[in-house]
């Protein structure tokens, strides 16, 4: 498997991150290391979750994802070849998105207790704090830097100027600066990174992992009409791409994936690995078919011809 320097780190990743939102939510602890075997067996190497993985399923409390990852982790005793990604910052009970420097060396001790490791290779900030400095998280991340329990941080959902701003800070202050960011990206929704956020990432060399890579499962072409919409718990979030534009990208996807004789999130999913500017996409799976679907995404090779149909059927 091929690996790609994710931005100025020393991390080096496979061209997909297996989404670990599902592990304690659609996926059963057995079930999620079955999947991460596979995944692992196939030469990938990155693992994404958060703190707040999965909070939202009723009796879950947060921390269930880093849970499931950690104990896998131990029984394989594979910590030294895994790249851990976590995300600190969303509300786990405290009523609000906190990237303050208390709570994050209160949340990273939790962290690493659920993932049973000394340290953790990428730290994202998850979400925008407006009421904290970036001096103070960012302060906080050198701090964890100094102590080795964090090797990289970066970022979630900032837009061109809030990582502007971030890495204007770092830079003055002598700080660690965001070296990754993660934002929502997709052969759908295309607006909020391609353009500025994207030009910045390639100016300053900034990895990027991106999530919903497959637009909620849409992007599969499982979803082509409200009828649709209940195959899967996740089907409601599908409804508002259901219109003219989304039509006209799964019909690109359709007829790219004739020509490879692959599935439409395959293709939809090699566009993304193949764009200037990420490093890999995340992408999450339920079944060992799936995880199989991943792996042939990250080895099909788009031509110029293939990309241009798929770029030309998404401009907004």
């Amino acid at each position: 498997m091929q690996k790609r320097c994710l931005g100025r780190t020393s991390l080096e990743i496979a061209p997909l991150v297996f989404g670990g939102n599902v592990f304690g939510w659609t996926a059963d602890e057995k079930t999620s290391f079955d999947l991460l075997d596979r995944f692992a067996d196939a030469g990938f190497n990155a693992v994404d979750t958060a703190d707040v993985y999965s909070r939202w399923v009723p009796g879950n409390s947060g921390g269930e994802s880093e849970t499931i990852i950690g104990k896998w982790m131990k029984a394989r005793g594979n910590r030294d070849r895994i790249v851990v990604v976590t995300k600190v910052g969303s509300d786990m009970g405290q009523g609000k998105r906190d990237l303050s420097a208390a709570y994050i060396m209160r949340a990273v001790e939790a962290s690493l207790k659920r993932l049973q490791s000394d340290f953790i290779d990428l730290y994202l900030s998850h979400w925008p704090d407006e009421t904290t400095p970036y001096e103070e998280t960012l302060g906080a991340y050198r701090k964890l830097i100094e102590q080795g329990k964090v090797r990289h941080v970066g970022a979630s959902n900032l837009d061109a100027g809030q990582l502007g701003a971030a890495l204007k800070v770092a830079k003055e202050k002598g700080l660690p600066r965001y070296d990754v960011l993660q934002p929502e990206y997709n052969l759908y929704g295309r607006a909020a990174f391609d353009g500025p956020l994207r030009d910045l990432c390639m100016a300053e060399d900034i990895g990027v992992i991106n999530y919903y890579g497959l637009a909620s499962g849409f992007l599969s072409g499982k979803y082509r009409s409200e009828a649709d919409l209940g195959k899967s718990a996740r089907g409601e979030a599908v409804k508002k791409y259901l219109n003219p534009r989304g039509m006209r990208i799964l019909a690109a996807l359709d007829a790219v994936s004739a020509r490879h004789g692959a599935r439409p999130a395959e293709v939809a999913l090699a566009w993304i690995i193949a764009r200037p500017g990420v490093t890999a996409p995340i992408a999450s799976a339920t079944s060992l078919e799936q995880v199989d679907s991943l792996i042939r995404a990250a080895e099909l090779k788009l031509d110029a011809a293939d990309i241009a149909q798929l770029d030309e059927a998404s401009a907004i």
